[in-house]
């Protein structure tokens, strides 16, 4: 086994590769086996099974979008900020599309606290500093933002908007719409 460099990190990282190219739900030790050029059963001496190897690489996923997100975040504020994170959401979600489809991927809670999940909320409420939003607006505003990014790169991503107006058009709106709402949130009743 050490002959074919396979271990638990490089398993999750071509897996991952793998998920882009043919779908985060196609991903199997068959197809990582084929490419290690071992049998199926040596995978199994670094990875439990292929709910394992999956929330591997949900995991990677979920740490690279967050790495992505804070980058993108880095210095800015309010509807630059917005913008920022919207973005790199998108884009990620574009060049990754099987990674992407991972981090929708329910994790246990443990796994959950252990990985980038949290620091996805964390990312989103520095958004929302911007907008001075307390609790519990600011959880209010944090589904409100993942609805629209997931369901709009969602519905991109299975070719969902069938209109001659271009989809960045589109998406550019959306994310000044969602600027209007933050800065006018309304209060509670």
């Amino acid at each position: 086994m050490a002959r074919s460099g396979v271990t638990a990190e490089r398993l999750t990282q071509a897996a991952a590769e793998l998920a882009d190219e043919v779908g985060f739900e196609n991903v199997t030790a068959s197809a990582l086996a084929r490419r290690f050029g071992v049998k199926d059963a040596s995978l199994y001496s670094h990875v439990k099974n292929v709910q394992d190897l999956r929330v591997r690489v949900a995991v990677l996923a979920l740490a690279e979008l967050a790495d992505r997100v804070a980058a993108a975040l880095a210095g800015r504020a309010g509807k630059d900020a917005l913008v920022a994170f919207a973005n790199a959401y998108r884009d990620y979600a574009k060049e990754h599309p099987g990674r992407y489809a991972a981090t929708r991927m329910e994790l246990d809670p443990e796994t959950a606290a252990a990985s980038a999940a949290r620091r996805h909320a964390e990312l989103t409420r520095a958004i929302l500093r911007g907008y001075e939003l307390g609790e519990p607006d600011q959880t209010d505003a944090i589904r409100l933002l993942h609805s629209v990014f997931y369901g709009y790169v969602s519905l991109e991503a299975v070719g969902g908007f069938h209109h001659s107006r271009e989809v960045d058009a589109s998406w550019f709106r959306a994310l000044d719409a969602l600027d209007v709402v933050l800065r006018n949130w309304p209060p509670a009743s």
